[in-house]
């Protein structure tokens, strides 16, 4: 799946020119937690958040002091270091940068201009449907030797008793020799599939359920 799938393409945006005060005004009348800052060619600039809002907002203890502050253009506050994103890219590729620079919110840019924005709650929505967490199902953990193949002869287990598949995972094992694959399928009740993949010499991790095989 990539981003322009899932990106918002009714963005919200700011000058620089604009003042923090406005800039509060547009988060809390649109609900939403980051601005992207654009220049008149729609250029992004810059980008503030709700966090960077309130660092810059004065005290709820002292609300009539410094309220010059709030008149101040939000070019004061903004991030201009932007980590931005093409509608073209993977959404797993795109989580990794948000898990890695720790951010909540990504431009999309597309010829160096506004397309849309990406939030986390985005990412993390688009992964649950990925792993088929969002329906009914049941999640078992196989491992198997980490050679060519192994993925296939199990799928073809849950093909012969009828069984679909609604995602797989691959993990790495401990064991380099090993790794473990991770089905979400469609079934409430595992426990006569689980039986059919140890039968076939196959180590099921998850769901432990002793003498499910007997």
């Amino acid at each position: 799946m990539i981003i322009e799938e899932i990106m918002n393409c009714n963005t919200v945006t700011i000058s620089k020119d604009d003042t923090i005060e406005t800039a509060i005004n547009l988060l809390n009348q649109y609900r939403i937690r980051h601005l992207p800052i654009v220049d008149s060619e729609n250029h992004v600039i810059g980008i503030i958040s709700d966090r960077d809002i309130r660092d810059a907002s004065p005290s709820i203890f002292h609300k009539e002091d410094h309220k010059e502050d709030l008149k101040k253009p939000v070019s004061t506050i903004m991030i201009t270091d932007v980590i931005t994103a093409h509608p073209l890219d993977f959404v797993e590729e795109v989580a990794s940068m948000f898990y890695e620079h720790q951010i909540g919110c990504m431009p999309v840019t597309e010829e160096n201009k506004l397309v849309g924005v990406v939030t986390e709650t985005d990412i993390l929505h688009t992964l649950v449907q990925l792993m088929g967490a969002h329906q009914p199902s049941s999640q078992i953990e196989v491992r198997v030797e980490n050679i060519t193949g192994k993925l296939a002869e199990i799928a073809n287990i849950f093909k012969e008793k009828k069984i679909n598949i609604t995602s797989v995972l691959v993990y790495p094992s401990k064991d380099l020799n090993y790794k473990i694959l991770v089905f979400r399928v469609q079934t409430m009740d595992p426990r006569g599939i689980i039986a059919e993949i140890e039968k076939e010499g196959y180590k099921v991790l998850w769901p432990n359920m002793p003498g499910v095989s007997e």
